[in-house]
C-alpha cells in the first residue's frame, strides 16, 4: 500500500483560503485515483474531490463545488486541495486516500490507503 501523509491544515477565518497537501510514498503515485474526504465529529467520512490517474479527470461534492480545486503533480508524488471561500460549516478533519478503481469514486470503499489526517478550523 502507498502511504499518504496531509499538511496545510490550521484556522482560518470565513471566506479565507487554505492548501492541503497530501505526500505519497512507497508505490507509483500515479497509479491511483486519489481523493479528499472529511470527517465532522462523531459523523462518517464525507467525499470532498477526487482526480482521476493523470489528473485529467476531477470530481466534487456539491457543496464545495466551485470554492475548492483539487490537483496533483505526479512528479512530486503530491496531491492537493485548495479550498477558497471557507464556511464555517467547512470545519473538520481532512484526510486524502488512494485507491486503484475509477469506479464510485465518491465512496470510501474505493480507497485502501488513507492518511492520518489534517485538522481545517474556520471561524465565523
Amino acid at each position: 500500500q502507498v502511504q499518504l501523509v496531509e499538511s496545510g491544515g490550521g484556522l482560518v477565518q470565513a471566506g479565507g483560503s487554505l492548501r492541503l497537501s497530501c505526500v505519497a510514498s512507497g508505490r507509483t503515485f500515479s497509479d491511483y485515483v486519489m481523493g479528499w474526504f472529511r470527517q465532522f465529529p462523531g459523523k462518517e467520512r464525507e467525499f470532498v474531490a477526487a482526480i482521476m490517474r493523470s489528473g485529467s479527470g476531477t470530481f466534487y461534492a456539491g457543496s464545495v463545488k466551485g470554492r475548492f480545486s483539487i490537483s496533483r503533480d505526479n512528479a512530486r508524488n503530491t496531491l492537493y486541495l485548495q479550498m477558497s471561500s471557507l464556511k464555517p460549516e467547512d470545519t473538520a478533519v481532512y484526510s486524502c486516500a488512494a485507491g486503484s478503481t475509477i469506479v464510485r469514486v465518491t465512496s470510501t470503499r474505493a480507497y485502501n490507503s488513507w492518511g492520518q489526517g489534517t485538522q481545517v478550523t474556520v471561524s465565523s
